[in-house]
Order: C-alpha cells, then structure tokens, then sequence
C-alpha cells in the first residue's frame, strides 16, 4: 500500500503527462505535494521504484515508465480501483539518469545515477548540520547498492588517513544504524554533523578521526544519531 505522499506524487507524474506530454520538473513535483525540499521528491521517487510502481529506462536518457497503479486504493485517500492501465513512459528531467554522451557511438555505455548533493559535511571542526538539497551529481550506477544515497561536499581534514580529503564528495547510504569501524554520517545533539568512524564503547560511542591531530571525540547515550553510511567517494584533480 502506497502512503499519500507516494500516491499523490504517482498520480501527479501521470497527469502532466497525459495533459501535456512533458513531465513535471522537481520544483513543480515539490510544490504540487506541499513539501520544503527536492530531497523530499527524491525519497518518494525512490519508495515508488521499489514498490514497482515506475521503473527507470535503460539506455534512454532521462526517461521514466509508470509500470503501474495499485488495484486497490486505501479509502484514506479517497481512491477506487485502477484497472486496464498501461504503462505509460516519461521522457524529460524526472529520473535519475545522466544524459547520454553526445556520440553516437557511446550509446552501449551504461548511463551514470544521479543523486542529491545536500550541502557540507564536516571532516575537522564542527559545522552545521546538513542543509537542504543543493544540486544534484553523478556516480557510477556500480559505487550504489539498494537503498537511497545522498552526497556531501566534505569540509576538513580529519579523515586524511582514511582517503578522505578536503573538498571530496562522498556518497552515503541512508541508514540509522552502522556496525562498529564504519565511517558514518553523525549528527551530534541534533546540531553538528560529522564525519567520523564510529565506535561504540558501553552505552556511549566514540568518533574517530583518521587524522592524529584531532582527538576521538566520545558522547553518552542518545547524543550521536547516525544518519547514513560512506560507500563512495569522488574527487576532482
């Protein structure tokens, strides 16, 4: 069963393109559902992928096809039966691939992921907390697994030893929890988010740096929430 903001998002794509044959751009699709950010759009695009409701194009740039709608709809939103639906494809900005490459003759090359960049995460002194969606990059579709993954500009040095340098866009796999040694995104009271490798001692956990100069920093029980997990890293010469 989908949740509203799912159904409303699937309904909304379906509509534009049946009345105009261009898809919704993300700031229609955000402010058509009422939410803050693209981030938002991203989430439930993702949820609709996995529920098998749309379904991303190969070798076809930018393209989306809605597999199907749900046979039954929840009486919470207001729905009836969906029934002799066909698939209907979107061409435009909607999906998660990159444009192909101008050459013709690149067209076998399996078209990059695309994911949102949502601002800095420290790896040195503390900053704020990760912002909204700013811009979105692309990542070998390989450096994902399942799940939703988001990037952050890395802003310091306490990750060196680790490969980790300052100006890197790491990738981060959205989960809430982490095995000890992994490299986390760590928000701390709510306020700084970090960076670090995770340990847990106890009750409390500790965040290491990989850089000597900076000392392992240790919190007591619900201080440190994690926020997702490093899979991947890009870096600019």
């Amino acid at each position: 069963m989908l949740t509203r903001k799912q159904y409303e998002l699937l309904m909304f794509i379906r509509q534009r393109m049946k009345e105009t044959g261009i898809p919704p751009s993300f700031e229609e699709m955000k402010e058509a559902l009422g939410l803050r950010s693209k981030s938002g759009i991203h989430r439930l695009i993702t949820a609709l992928e996995e529920r098998g409701f749309i379904r991303r194009l190969p070798h076809r740039a930018r393209a989306l096809e809605i597999v199907k709608l749900p046979e039954t709809l929840s009486p919470r939103l207001g729905g009836a039966p969906a029934r002799g639906f066909d698939p209907e494809v979107i061409e435009g900005s909607l999906g998660r691939k990159a444009p192909p490459a101008s050459d013709p003759a690149d067209i076998s090359e399996p078209p990059a992921a695309v994911v949102p960049v949502m601002g800095r995460i420290a790896a040195g002194v503390p900053i704020e907390a990760i912002q909204d969606h700013t811009h979105d990059v692309a990542v070998p579709p390989e450096m994902l697994g399942a799940g939703e993954h988001y990037a952050l500009e890395v802003k310091g040095d306490s990750m060196i030893e680790a490969g980790i340098l300052d100006g890197d866009t790491v990738i981060i796999r959205h989960d809430e929890t982490a095995r000890n040694g992994d490299i986390v995104v760590a928000l701390v009271d709510n306020e700084e988010a970090t960076l670090k490798r995770l340990r847990r001692k106890g009750e409390s956990i500790a965040l290491e740096a990989a850089n000597p100069a900076y000392e392992t920093r240790i919190f007591g029980p619900g201080r440190v929430r994690v926020q997702g997990r490093l899979v991947g890293l890009l870096r600019r010469y």
